[in-house]
């Protein structure tokens, strides 16, 4: 039971279950108390047992809806048929080599099936040659940009195009037609909802390009092993040199305890990339994981020092031994006279002499 409080007195009202027996008789009672202005108190457990059901009923339907959306589709032969046409051509392929290869579909099904893979991002429309080619897209490469607009999708495969080397400012703004406020606007939503990030190249200090955010810069923007925020790290490359040349130092003098003649000494001397690698990991001198690549550019080092030389292997690879100096330089060969280029035109007499010779004055002076 429930009452309706008047505002000189109470009166009893019709029970729920009676008001609601009938479904459109007891909404017509209800709006008929709310039109005059009736002030009803129902019961509170009632009024949360109806909410849950309808929340349930909403619930039930969403699922039911989610469930039918997602719920797989059997691709027919043709759909497989152009789909191994589009994977065979990576490159794209047209309508002629899909009358060609399927001449025996029909044209609407044909524009049905390219709809289809259109719009769940299996293939991709490019223009070329006044001609649309469609392109087959990995789908472990498929652009994943919700809820961005038309512009922001447009600029995010521009810099998706363009790898973990990325792009500049300036490319993208001439090949998405868009100002520079517009394109600095759209830059900043896609890094925002973390689509991309800019990187500093040292290539140039001001310059910074854009790629994918889940990609790894290459070496060549980044610059490697070498470099820490755009600083070369000098010091961190002569150690590696100096361990370089002791390890190929090493090297020899364990070739040379084995005995043998010059030639077998020389020949077990060399090393390779992967061994100076080996040893330069172990010492653990190094933060950052390098990579033989970066061993092979310091021992080039090495040999442009003149502190070892380098010859190639019958396989291809590089091979490299320390440079030996059998015999300290004198110190006549320091000298101005040791480094003349026509000391053997100097002689007591005639135009080329010790007393007019102004670079042994100077060099007697210093």
């Amino acid at each position: 039971m429930f009452t309706t409080r008047f505002l000189y007195g109470v009166q009893e009202q019709p029970s729920l279950q009676h008001l609601f027996a009938k479904t459109r008789a007891g909404w017509q009672s209800l709006l008929l108390l709310v039109k005059n202005q009736l002030l009803c108190r129902l019961s509170k457990n009632y009024l949360t047992t109806l909410s849950h059901v309808f929340l349930f009923s909403t619930f039930k339907n969403l699922l039911k809806g989610m469930s039918e959306e997602t719920k797989p589709s059997v691709s027919s032969p043709n759909e497989e048929a152009l789909l191994d046409l589009a994977k065979s051509q990576p490159e794209g392929f047209n309508n002629d080599d899909i009358k060609q290869n399927l001449p025996n579909v029909p044209i609407t099904e044909v524009t049905g099936i390219i709809n289809k893979y259109l719009k769940n991002g299996t293939l991709e429309v490019f223009k070329m040659k006044n001609s649309l080619f469609y392109k087959y897209k990995d789908p472990l490469k498929k652009s994943d940009v919700k809820g961005a607009d038309s512009e922001e999708k447009v600029v995010y495969k521009i810099i998706e195009e363009s790898g973990n080397k990325g792009i500049w400012i300036r490319d993208i703004r001439f090949k998405s037609n868009l100002n520079t406020t517009q394109l600095n606007k759209v830059l900043k939503s896609l890094e925002t909802k973390k689509f991309i990030k800019a990187v500093k190249s040292v290539a140039a200090s001001k310059k910074k390009v854009y790629m994918c955010y889940d990609l790894e810069p290459d070496s060549s923007v980044t610059g490697g092993a070498w470099y820490q925020d755009q600083d070369f790290e000098s010091e961190f490359v002569d150690v590696l040199s100096q361990q370089c040349h002791r390890f190929l130092a090493q090297k020899w003098e364990d070739a040379s305890k084995q005995g043998g003649g010059p030639l077998l000494i020389r020949n077990r001397s060399y090393a390779t990339a992967t061994d100076v690698h080996k040893f330069i990991s172990e010492l653990g001198i190094s933060k950052v994981t390098l990579s033989i690549d970066d061993i092979e550019s310091i021992l080039y080092t090495v040999v442009l020092d003149n502190n070892a030389e380098r010859i190639v292997a019958a396989n291809g690879s590089n091979l490299y031994k320390i440079v030996n100096r059998f015999l300290p330089s004198l110190g006549i060969v320091k000298t101005t006279c040791g480094i003349c280029p026509i000391a053997n035109r100097c002689a007591s007499t005639g135009s080329v002499n010790p007393k007019s010779c102004t670079y042994l004055t100077d060099w007697i002076n210093y």
